[in-house]
């Protein structure tokens, strides 16, 4: 009987996944704690994420200041630590160096603070550090909650969160393989369920709010609001969100307009 046990115990080791987490909202976020409940469903987690808010980081990285890590916890199955970095950096970090020698199943980010739906996503540190993920050939999801305040409910978020996550997981997709995944501020029962969609087409449109510091010295504040160029587009992310569904967009690096190359070769002789 013992080495039944003993054999049992092996198999689970080496048939257990590692998954590695990360966010831009930093390691003490409620939305990392949410994603790192979603993780430790499907394998051991290990976790590295910025030690401070780095929200609009895109695919940022740190190359004129030194990186530090820090253990924030450890247990049998979760280890957390920070790193004073960006989201892209502690994606780097931890494939180039920290777990460079252990196959990596999956990759999450999040649980994010606030909409990466649209255009969104080209700024999103959170989504720079699963596309930087996929870079790699990791399947990798990031998840956001349309919610930005700091004590945001994830219910509905662990809830789809899992359930995006085990479809991967159980399908083994072909990588690469990059979800943006955003959620709407709802309770779970009021969900429709989840739409595959497309990246809205739209755009940000800023404004700067000048104010004056104790000093005489000018300064300027970012705000604005996006502008969604097609509302009623039913295939696209923000339609879904709007009308209840968790809204999924498969993700590709390639930027190339491949619709525009055959007149630019006419054009650009």
């Amino acid at each position: 009987m013992l080495v039944f046990y003993i054999f049992y115990y092996l198999c689970s080791m080496v048939n257990e996944k590692l998954i590695f987490v990360t966010n831009d909202d930093s390691y003490a976020s409620k939305g990392f704690k949410a994603a790192i409940e979603v993780a430790r469903r499907f394998g051991k987690v290990i976790a590295i994420a910025p030690d401070t808010v780095q929200s609009g980081k895109s695919q940022a990285i740190t190359l004129f200041d030194m990186l530090r890590l820090r253990e924030i916890s450890k247990s049998e199955d979760v280890e957390v630590y920070s790193l004073n970095g960006t989201p892209v950096d502690c994606v780097k970090f931890a494939l180039d160096y920290f777990l460079k020698d252990r196959k990596i199943d999956l990759m999450i980010s999040g649980i994010n603070h606030g909409a990466n739906s649209a255009v969104n996503v080209l700024y999103s540190g959170t989504m720079g550090a699963a596309i930087e993920a996929a870079f790699y050939g990791i399947p990798s999801i990031g998840l956001s909650n349309l919610d930005h305040s700091d004590d945001a409910d994830f219910e509905a978020c662990i809830e789809y969160g899992t359930r995006v996550v085990r479809s991967v997981v159980e399908s083994a997709h072909p990588t690469p393989l990059c979800l943006n995944v955003n959620i709407p501020i709802l309770p779970v029962e009021q969900i429709k369920g989840i739409k595959i969609c497309r990246q809205t087409r739209g755009y940000w449109k800023d404004e700067f709010y000048k104010r004056t510091d104790p000093y005489g010295r000018d300064y300027y504040w970012l705000t604005g609001g996006f502008d969604n160029l097609e509302p009623d587009a039913e295939d696209s992310d923000e339609w879904a969100l709007k009308s209840g569904y968790v809204a999924v967009v498969p993700i590709q690096v390639d930027l190339t307009a491949y619709s525009q190359m055959e007149q630019l070769r006419e054009i650009l002789k």
